[in-house]
């Protein structure tokens, strides 16, 4: 089954690929991996998920805008590679949660991302991973998340 069939199958719609914010590239490829820029909540409104999680944001809402910068990163992986068949395993995770100072459970937030991972490639969704707390991200962004790939040959 494609990705992109199992996407459907999980009745997930993944939005418009998102457009930089600045000088850089969203995904570079090189030597068979993928190493795909931070991406944001990118809704399929067009707008970004933002507030201070601890704060705007309960927890549950912080793991929703995790999952739905799963969406936006298959989203602009799809448009900058063509095809998320390309995509053979999620290899490294970097999740960053725009929280207040007491809040300390960055890696549940950002199980909502990982989780998604899971749900769609199977084990192979399955990735090292950070999760970090932040005082500030671009935008007043919920959830910013950078991911290295393992592209298929």
């Amino acid at each position: 089954m494609s990705i992109e069939a199992r996407i459907e199958e999980l009745g997930l719609t993944l939005p418009d690929a998102p457009p930089p914010g600045g000088n850089y590239s969203p995904v570079v490829v090189v030597d068979g991996m993928a190493y795909v820029s931070g991406q944001g909540p990118w809704t399929t409104e067009g707008t970004y998920l933002t507030g201070k999680v601890g704060d705007d944001l309960t927890e549950e809402q912080g793991i929703e805008a995790a999952r739905v910068v799963g969406l936006t990163m298959l989203a602009t992986i799809k448009a900058q590679l063509g095809s998320l068949d390309r995509v053979k395993r999620v290899v490294k995770v970097l999740g960053m949660v725009n929280s207040t100072p007491d809040f300390g459970t960055h890696p549940k937030v950002i199980n909502g991302f990982s989780d998604l991972m899971v749900e769609i490639f199977g084990d192979n969704g399955r990735a090292a991973r950070s999760a970090v707390g932040m005082g500030s991200l671009p935008g007043n962004i919920a959830v910013e998340i950078e991911a290295i790939l393992q592209l298929a040959d």
